[in-house]
């Protein structure tokens, strides 16, 4: 069966780098494995980092400020994929879509992001591009307002329940203003919640590598109850670490309809190999809450959880930023 004729599911790539868009990226689209890809600040600090590709470009912005080439190159490459994914978006508009994220420093900053998310959508000018707007307070307004001004967005770092309604409730307003086909995407992060939580959940008797999927599934069925065809879910940071699960295991539990599962590359070779491909079973909201209950039960203190990754997700976006802004600068 074809999961993405008959449930609407998609796996994205989740990565971005210049020979490998005209290579194997070239190869994935064709051969119908992926149908869309995604980027962020970390993604670009390590393929400009420690790519020869960008080498001639970098010569020709030496003279401008750091930002200023990081925009260049990064835009060079989001035009790029979205070229090559455009046949994908004329067939099908829910995908062919790729991401840029807008500079991360400018998370609790709502007119700043609503700025900087025109002005990067104007500067690459393709309709299969999607602004990624992380999961704040301030974001969740930009989110609406992108939307409405039928920008597509790709609301980014949600790790709660609480975060996924108000991301979809900001969308769904955004996108019924535009009076467009506008498209969204809440980006739902899995693997870091067992990374952070398997140990405690173990010491307390309870089984790892269930929160995540748990976590994401819950949030899942609160972004359908808007019913918007418009949003879907997506899940991200699906990689595995470690040999403690399969290295498919965040996609094969996550094949849910109207879905999307952005996977790095090596994740989405181990599911090509051994993974999944018929439907998941759904997991119920009543079987999610018990489930949260228990937690609740074992005093695991999920607010502070989310609260952690969220903080330390921003963090890691901001890091690697300044981290390829100061090598751009020495260069």
């Amino acid at each position: 069966m074809s999961l993405k004729e008959d449930i609407n599911f998609s796996l994205w790539c989740d990565f971005i780098e210049r020979d490998f868009l005209e290579n194997r990226f070239k190869k994935l689209i064709e051969e119908k494995i992926i149908y869309g890809a995604t980027s962020n600040p970390a993604i670009f600090e390590s393929s400009i980092s420690n790519s020869v590709a960008y080498g001639q470009q970098l010569q020709m912005l030496q003279a401008n400020e750091a930002k200023t080439i990081y925009e260049e190159l990064a835009i060079t490459d989001i035009k790029r994929a979205a070229e090559l994914l455009n046949d994908l978006y004329i067939e099908n508009q829910d995908d062919g879509f790729i991401s840029i994220e807008v500079d991360p420093e400018l998370c609790d900053d709502t007119q700043g992001t609503i700025e900087e998310g025109i002005r990067l959508n104007s500067l690459i000018s393709s309709e299969n591009v999607m602004i990624k707007v992380p999961a704040t307070n301030a974001g969740y307004e930009a989110m609406k307002e992108l939307t409405s001004q039928g920008i597509n967005v790709n609301a980014t770092l949600i790790f709660s329940p609480e975060q996924a309604i108000s991301c979809a409730k900001a969308l769904d307003e955004g996108i019924k203003l535009s009076n467009k086909d506008t498209k969204a995407v809440i980006s739902i992060f899995v693997s870091r919640l067992d990374r952070l939580c398997d140990s405690e959940l173990f010491a307390k008797g309870l089984k790892k590598g269930q929160l995540g999927v748990m976590n994401a599934t819950k949030c899942y069925h609160e972004i359908e109850k808007f019913e918007n065809t418009n949003i879907r879910t997506l899940f991200a940071s699906t990689g595995v670490k470690g040999d403690d699960l399969e290295g498919s295991y965040y996609i094969d539990k996550l094949l849910y309809p109207n879905s999307v599962n952005t996977a790095p590359l090596a994740t989405i070779d181990e599911w090509l190999e051994n993974g999944q491909t018929e439907p998941s079973e759904i997991p119920s909201e009543e079987v999610c809450d018990k489930y949260f209950k228990t937690l609740a039960d074992n005093k695991i203190d999920m607010k502070s959880n989310y609260a952690k990754l969220l903080e330390d997700g921003l963090a890691a976006f901001k890091d690697s930023f300044k981290d390829l802004l100061n090598k751009l600068q020495k260069d």
